[in-house]
């Protein structure tokens, strides 16, 4: 199940976005203000997010602007504004796209299945950036290869897919059940402690000293995240 962010403070748009997209099979997230909606896209893997350009407390633009920095999830702006020089601006913060108020809804989802298309099943590093503590861990997620200090890493399908998530989105804490559903799949009725096996072993992999971990950190009671970018 794909899910989607609708970000307005419009009552009745949230409200009829939100059931668009739940018709279509989306579990959708929704929030009415700035603050709400960077919660909310730091805590889920989102697929898309619909985000109305004037909010009450930070513009959506500045709400890209900030996403941006740990995510390339696709973005629809929702807004009233149509010159040039706005779009421009807004196409410049992140957006992928806009659709101007009043609009369609059959135009919006439109526009949400282009995008969605055009988004890159696979998870793909935030940045260029593909090494990390002077060489030490080299990943390749297009072509599949990880190194250690030069030599590569056999990891499985499922090891690998973890470490791309965890990359992608540097700095954010993954739960046991993201990483379960990212490694097996939603459809994984299993223990979601069964995602602690699967980090172990990429410890064994990656880590110089698995027991002190300096790429997969543990968070207390929360789950785990990237620690590559600390540099020591």
């Amino acid at each position: 199940m794909k899910h989607v962010l609708v970000v307005d403070d419009e009552h009745k748009i949230l409200e009829v976005v939100t059931a668009l997209f739940e018709s279509k099979g989306f579990k959708v997230f929704a929030a009415s203000d700035g603050h709400k909606a960077m919660e909310i896209s730091g805590r889920e893997n989102l697929s898309l997010i619909v985000l109305d350009l004037m909010l009450p407390d930070i513009s959506g633009e500045e709400v890209c602007r900030r996403i941006r920095q740990h995510s390339r999830v696709p973005v629809i702006m929702l807004t009233a504004k149509v010159e040039e020089e706005d779009l421009l601006h807004g196409f410049a913060t992140g957006a992928d796209d806009y659709i101007t108020k009043p609009f369609s809804l059959k135009e919006l989802f439109a526009r949400a299945e282009a995008l969605l298309r055009r988004s890159a099943p696979d998870l793909v590093p935030l940045t260029v950036r593909n090494s990390w503590r002077n060489g030490e861990l080299f990943a390749d997620f297009e072509q599949g290869i990880v190194r250690k200090n030069g030599v590569e890493v056999a990891l499985t399908a499922s090891e690998m897919k973890i470490l791309a998530a965890l990359v992608k989105y540097s700095g954010k804490v993954f739960t046991r059940g993201e990483l379960i559903n990212i490694a097996l799949g939603d459809g994984f009725d299993g223990y979601d402690r069964a995602v602690d096996s699967h980090i172990k072993n990429l410890r064994q992999k990656i880590e110089n000293d698995p027991k002190t971990p300096v790429y997969i950190r543990t968070v207390h009671r929360l789950g785990y995240k990237f620690g590559g970018e600390d540099e020591t």
